[in-house]
């Protein structure tokens, strides 16, 4: 019998997180969720309660045929991911897939106006999205390099290449790029794969309310956007896939990857590619300065 490889999602209490982490369980891996809503929602956008909890998404993953295990987590707080290391290590003794997905993502974010019209703590996303990847990564590494094959994947949009919901949101996304491109230096010869993902718009609960609000600007977006479950496949492939070292410190488009793996939404539907409307991810310069 095989023993099921080990995966940490951050921010799975719903959204983006939660799909990724029951695609992960639906492919027989133990998951372990972090995020701050650990039996009930506290979140909200347009006055609405965002639904979802890190219980929910435990058993949803369980129930897709992993392990769901649950660690509340406030990932602003350095101590608290260390703990949530520390007790993966105490239980596993190995990491095998960190999926960076955390991000304070503010209810103005979407609004029209310039940055300096909206609130200041738009800029939040760069310690809980920003920095809390770095630190993430930071716990995680020990944990990777015991697993033999270990992937760190960065979850990012097409937001770090144009100008989409403004300068933090931006920074925040060219940042985990620049991440994925920097660590995989560090990791070379060690096993451990790092990339960042672009995945096009998702349908998630906190999208829907958005895109009900700004339906001008959504509804075209969504109607073939992708599922969070659907970027959890790829995800699984990547880390399967035998050729990972060679994507090592890219950024990769998903729906461009689930081409190339097979991987379609459930109904049969392939999400575009938004390269030609977007842009293209930057590709690093091979120059080295130690």
């Amino acid at each position: 019998m095989n023993t099921p490889r080990i995966a940490l999602v951050t921010g799975a209490s719903r959204g983006v997180g939660k799909g990724i982490a029951i695609a992960l369980g639906a492919a027989g891996m133990t998951v372990y969720l972090s995020g701050r809503s650990a039996s009930q929602s506290d979140s909200r956008l347009r006055g609405q309660l965002l639904p979802g909890s890190l219980a929910e998404t435990a058993e949803a993953v369980s129930r897709a045929g992993g392990q769901g295990i649950a660690v509340p987590c406030d990932h602003r707080d350095d101590e608290q991911v260390r703990a949530l290391f520390a007790r993966i290590e105490r239980e596993q003794g190995r990491l095998d897939l960190l999926v960076n997905n955390a991000a304070l993502l503010h209810e103005n974010l979407i609004d029209p106006g310039p940055f300096w019209e909206k609130p200041l703590d738009l800029v939040d996303i760069l310690d809980v999205g920003l920095r809390s990847a770095y630190v993430a990564s930071h716990y995680a590494a020990p944990l990777l390099l015991k697993s033999g094959r270990g992937l760190i994947a960065f979850v990012s949009s097409y937001g770090a290449g144009c100008y989409m919901h403004g300068p933090a949101y931006g920074a925040q996304k060219a940042g985990v790029d620049k991440f994925a491109a920097d660590m995989a230096v560090d990791f070379e010869g060690r096993d451990v794969s790092v990339v960042s993902l672009w995945l096009g718009p998702q349908r998630t609960e906190r999208t829907a309310i958005a895109g009900a609000a700004r339906a001008d600007q959504y509804e075209a977006f969504l109607a073939v956007a992708e599922t969070p479950e659907f970027n959890g496949r790829v995800i699984h492939a990547l880390l399967q896939d035998p050729q990972l070292p060679t994507l090592s410190g890219q950024t990769l488009v998903t729906a461009e990857l689930a081409q190339g793996y097979g991987i379609s939404e459930a109904e049969g539907r392939q999400p575009p590619s938004y390269r030609e409307m977007l842009g293209e991810p930057r590709k690093q310069h091979p120059a080295r300065v130690i």
